[in-house]
């Protein structure tokens, strides 16, 4: 067994991101936007103030009237003692009634899919989880995507050139 290596306080992260999903608005065309609180246990948070998180396979399930965030990857933290978690386990997302309400309605509906968009810890040092209700984006709409993208590149670039004669 590996020695736990020693950790600073300057090592932690007491407010910002920590995981990001890059890929979300390309695979998916999102529609609402929710912040959610994560339920978590000491280790998972330590383990997150290091930033040793993974968001991107990251999916909400509906269970018991509930909305948990499954395939969600916090890292086992290094100095746990006895205590420790599974790292991919199925957390409970704390979010408003009507929240709730309203995702568990649209996941009923086909092609429906809540998705990890960030995580981070707010202004007050809570772990929060940004939350994106999408449908996936067929092939032709990533092409058309990645065109637009590309088109305000160039355009951009343009421009530049424009102002600096």
């Amino acid at each position: 067994m590996a020695a736990a290596k020693k950790i600073k306080k300057s090592d932690f992260i007491g407010t910002g991101l920590v995981a990001q999903n890059r890929r979300a608005h390309f695979d998916y065309l999102i529609e609402d936007v929710f912040i959610a609180g994560l339920e978590l246990t000491g280790t998972e948070v330590k383990s997150l103030r290091l930033g040793h998180a993974n968001i991107n396979d990251a999916y909400g399930i509906e269970k018991d009237g509930e909305i948990y965030m499954s395939n969600m990857f916090i890292a086992e933290y290094a100095n746990k003692g006895y205590e420790s978690h599974a790292e991919k386990r199925n957390r409970k997302l704390l979010l408003k009634k009507k929240e709730i309400i309203k995702i568990i309605n649209a996941l009923s509906r086909k092609g429906y899919t809540l998705i990890a968009m960030k995580l981070f810890f707010n202004d007050r040092g809570r772990a929060k989880l940004e939350i994106g209700l999408g449908r996936g984006k067929k092939v032709y709409d990533k092409r058309e995507a990645v065109k637009e993208r590309d088109w305000k590149r160039e355009k951009s670039r343009i421009v530049n050139n424009i102002n600096r004669y």
